[in-house]
């Protein structure tokens, strides 16, 4: 097979390829030979072999024995010779076939591989007179016959649909999306690092929940048949969590899918990664500079650097991040001081003097939050504390104890968009019970996004919550911030998509 690729979107070509991948299978099978092995004994990786003999002089030859696998890239064929491409997931490096090593039928065999198939090797690592580190091979064993062809090498997926409904082949042709991926790998490694040097447990909660609680968000509703009842995907891991709080354990975390059944866009997608943490006996200041440490750290291990790019600003994450009040922001694009206890109507008039839609239900606190994500969050660059909600926005915050409006609450803002979300945690059960009702007050009033009363929540809490700091971290955010993509889906590997559309 030479190396021309199918036109992507041909059926007529893609039917024609696959037939004639297909009868060069049941060649093989006529043969006695398995087009799909069991298994392949390897005995180092590619990156392992370049990290080893990486520095040999060129037309250099070694004893080192080696048996490798990988995909095939790329294949020259150069009369008695034929220098094959393979990667597998560390890196690439050049197979040497010689007709005189591997004999008349072998490398005739070796002739018919694919681009796109997976193939095992043996033979003795060395480098051609170019420099170009390679195996010399003594055996070829194809381990996976590809039936489609790849991606063009140098174009990928000129769909980006495509590429995230498709993710498989995006991966094979695109460096791009595997550094991506490697970098959310690593991220999310880091955060377990920290979080294990300060002495959090892992644990893990229901992902099934009978109330849908700790954010505002819509649910997806689902039914258990056995016990006929009604459930819904959880929105948070939130509660469950600090019901373990309430039983001793101290420091928690878990990292977990979320569901929210909700709009897609480039921040969001209705499934996505959420870490959350909870730690007896500290307060928001404590979850601020815990934040800072855990991004900090999953920057230095994921990218070798605490200095990233941030709208072409050079950004030392280690820096202090400022911290500003909610109502300071947006009374700063408004012109005038802000503050829940204002009179709503107030509060109506000054959104609508500057542009910005309330609803009626809205109390004063909820139209300042509405009148800051308008005029003040899309200015945010820069790493920054956001502190100081109204408690109307915030059910599941303590009130700040120099004023009862505002909370003890941040979110932090990089690039304009949420990053973390932490409070110092509402461990009085009488007060929660009130938020919670008030919770489902709105609900009834039409607010699909509102909480109801957790009663199983509230009996927690009545056997003693000590005071408690928590965050929540988008593991996705994070991964956009470190890698600099700008869409949510570049760092989901199998983002939510619209069905396929049958040609």
């Amino acid at each position: 097979m030479n190396e021309e690729h199918a036109p992507e979107g041909s059926a007529t070509n893609l039917a024609a390829f696959r037939a004639q991948r297909l009868d060069e299978i049941a060649r093989l099978r006529a043969k006695g030979l398995n087009p799909y092995p069991y298994r392949f004994d390897r005995t180092h990786t590619l990156g392992e072999i370049r990290a080893t003999h990486g520095t040999l002089e060129p037309g250099s030859e070694t004893s080192a024995s080696v048996a490798i696998s990988g995909r095939v890239m790329l294949k020259r064929n150069q009369g008695k010779l034929q220098f094959l491409t393979v990667r597998d997931r560390s890196d690439e490096i050049q197979l040497f076939v010689s007709k005189s090593v591997v004999g008349d039928e072998a490398f005739d065999d070796i002739a018919t591989l694919d681009l796109g198939d997976w193939v095992g090797a043996t033979g003795t690592v060395m480098t051609t007179r170019k420099g170009e580190l390679s195996v010399k091979t003594s055996e070829v064993h194809l381990l996976a016959k590809a039936l489609r062809p790849m991606p063009d090498k140098w174009h990928g997926l000129s769909d980006v649909d495509t590429r995230f409904r498709q993710r498989y082949a995006d991966l094979i042709v695109n460096a791009e999306a595997r550094r991506t991926f490697e970098i959310r790998h690593a991220v999310i490694s880091s955060i377990r690092a920290t979080l294990g040097e300060r002495g959090y447990a892992e644990v893990e909660t229901p992902v099934l929940h009978m109330e849908a609680g700790g954010a505002h968000a819509r649910p997806f509703i689902t039914h258990h048949n056995a016990l006929d009842m009604q459930l819904y995907l959880r929105i948070a891991l939130e509660l469950h969590l600090k019901r373990l709080i309430v039983g001793g354990m101290e420091r928690v975390y878990e990292i977990g899918r979320v569901f929210r059944n909700e709009g897609i866009s480039t921040r969001h997608n209705p499934e996505f990664t959420m870490l959350e943490c909870y730690e007896a006996f500290a307060d928001y200041t404590d979850i601020m500079e815990l934040t800072q440490r855990i991004v900090v750290d999953a920057a230095r291990r994921a990218l070798g650097t605490t200095t990233i790019d941030i709208g072409g600003v050079a950004c030392d994450l280690t820096a202090a991040w400022p911290r500003k009040r909610m109502v300071d922001l947006a009374g700063e694009k408004v012109g005038r001081e802000l503050h829940p206890s204002q009179p709503v109507t107030d509060l109506r008039k000054i959104a609508d003097d500057h542009g910005v839609k309330w609803e009626s239900r809205w109390g004063s606190g909820r139209i300042i939050e509405e009148i800051f994500a308008e005029k003040a969050e899309g200015e945010l660059r820069m790493p920054t504390f956001v502190t100081g909600h109204p408690v109307e926005i915030s059910p599941l915050a303590r009130v700040d104890r120099n004023d009862p409006h505002l909370t003890e609450r941040f979110e932090l803002f990089v690039q304009a968009r949420e990053l973390a979300n932490g409070f110092s945690e509402l461990n009085d059960p009488v007060e929660q019970r009130q938020r919670f009702e008030a919770e489902q007050r709105a609900k009834e009033a039409g607010d699909v996004t509102a909480g109801t009363v957790d009663e199983d929540y509230l009996r927690a809490l009545e056997f003693g919550m000590p005071p408690t700091g928590g965050l929540g971290i988008g593991i996705d955010r994070l991964t956009m911030l470190l890698t600099g993509v700008t869409t949510i889906r570049e760092v989901i590997l199998f983002p939510t998509l619209r069905p396929e559309v049958a040609e």
